[in-house]
């Protein structure tokens, strides 16, 4: 083992097995991946993969809190970018691919019913994640119909389920079904459609004054 390895700190060390169930899970699918998977990967022994995480649900629940705070803090700042709520609205779709299309593990992830039924810890992440991120895209349709962006008849928490919806059957249908597809490609035939369920006229993509 390397003195690199051996001065690491055990957040360190966390971060580095946490990178590695992602990649392996992204390869493998999580059920298939085993702690000595991890430890090979990091280059540590089976046992100090229990020494950072007693349990093998533990290194899961952490993986997914670590997919919360990227995927959070990728569509937020892709977000604060937009020109208005709608182009906010966009780049957070296409932010949200793209950070799925670079971390193909997380369909395997948040959809592994093995996962979601063995850790309840982790169910209930992940339902808070998703009440994060709908209340997130609700507040950006409530600020576009204001603005009178989209119909006014408009009721904001299901256009809000709507775009998470689309974005969830995107990701399962390109990323495990048919994987040679492009992500950002189908994305950009589909949101144009949920522009238009919303009553908005804008053209996907249009740039604005």
């Amino acid at each position: 083992m390397s003195e690199h390895r051996q001065r690491l700190s055990a957040e360190e060390r966390q971060a580095e097995i946490i990178k590695a169930a992602v990649e392996l899970a992204g390869e493998q699918g999580v059920d298939d991946v085993t702690t000595q998977d991890m430890a090979n990967a990091v280059g540590i022994t089976q046992g100090a993969i229990f020494r950072h995480f007693p349990t093998r649900d533990m290194i899961w629940l952490a993986v997914v809190h670590w997919v919360r705070g990227r995927l959070m803090s990728v569509v937020d700042m892709a977000a604060d970018q937009g020109s208005d709520p709608l182009d906010s609205l966009e780049k957070m779709f296409f932010a949200h691919l793209g950070f799925v299309d670079k971390v193909p593990a997380i369909p395997k992830l948040i959809f592994t019913d093995q996962l979601l039924k063995k850790n309840p810890k982790i169910k209930q992440l992940i339902r808070s994640i998703l009440a994060d991120y709908e209340a997130k895209v609700t507040a950006l349709i409530t600020q576009a119909k204001a603005q009178n962006l989209v119909r006014p008849d408009l009721d904001e928490h299901s256009a809000a389920v709507l775009f998470t919806g689309i974005i969830q059957g995107l990701v399962i249908r390109v990323s495990i079904i048919e994987a040679r597809k492009s992500l950002i490609a189908e994305g950009k035939l589909v949101f144009p459609i949920f522009l238009h369920g919303i009553g908005s006229t804008r053209v996907c993509g249009a740039k604005q004054d």
